[in-house]
């Protein structure tokens, strides 16, 4: 029987690939009736653990929704026994580096942009607080931005990231996202993938 892990972001992201809707709520919906179909004849499970439960719902005001609750009744929510994990010191060592080296971008860019900052400033004179945070707001924008890329772009920046993979790694189970982070470092925790656009045929051909 396969398993599955599933990623909140396979319900948003709509340019993934995963073919079943134009929006979220057609995805949900679609997913929903496989998943009934795949667990009557014992074919596959699926699973999220309980932080990715929570952001799933994050995204909508109403929770009680009848095609949320469908969802939710066919999933296993199921947070990974961490203590009976155990992971290759070496996966370790690279987190570590990369956080380094991550945390040094970072610096180097917070650098660049205060200098940035204080030549678009050079000259400017007194200005009023609306004036000033009109200039200054682009810096910052960018500073965000790239901050952003250099800190976060392809890494676990959430325990829920760690929740998905150490979930598939305990069950033996497909890990399906489209977050970059997650399947880099689900590949160096050895954990199966499923490409999100490849996902459907899958269940489909289940379904035969």
């Amino acid at each position: 029987m396969d398993k599955y892990i599933l990623d909140t972001n396979i319900f948003f992201n709509m340019e993934a690939g995963l073919g079943l809707g134009n929006k979220t709520e057609e995805v949900v919906i679609e997913l929903t009736k496989k998943i009934v179909e795949l667990k009557k004849n014992k074919k596959a499970e699926f699973y999220m653990p309980p932080k990715a439960v929570d952001e799933f719902l994050s995204f909508f005001e109403d929770k009680g929704q009848v095609f949320l609750k469908d969802f939710l009744s066919q999933i296993t929510v199921k947070s990974p026994d961490s203590s009976k994990t155990s992971f290759s010191s070496s996966v370790f060592y690279k987190l570590i580096e990369d956080i380094r080296l991550r945390s040094y971008r970072g610096l180097t860019i917070g650098e660049e942009e205060i200098i940035n900052a204080a030549r678009l400033m050079a000259g400017s004179g007194d200005m009023s607080k609306k004036d000033f945070e009109i200039k200054i707001g682009a810096v910052v924008k960018k500073f965000r931005d790239r901050y952003r890329n250099a800190t976060r772009a392809g890494f676990l920046d959430s325990l829920t990231d760690l929740d998905l993979i150490v979930l598939a790694v305990e069950q033996d189970a497909y890990l399906v996202t489209t977050d970059e982070g997650v399947l880099v470092w689900g590949r160096m925790f050895g954990v199966k993938e499923m490409p999100s656009g490849v996902f459907r045929k899958r269940l489909e051909d289940l379904l035969v």
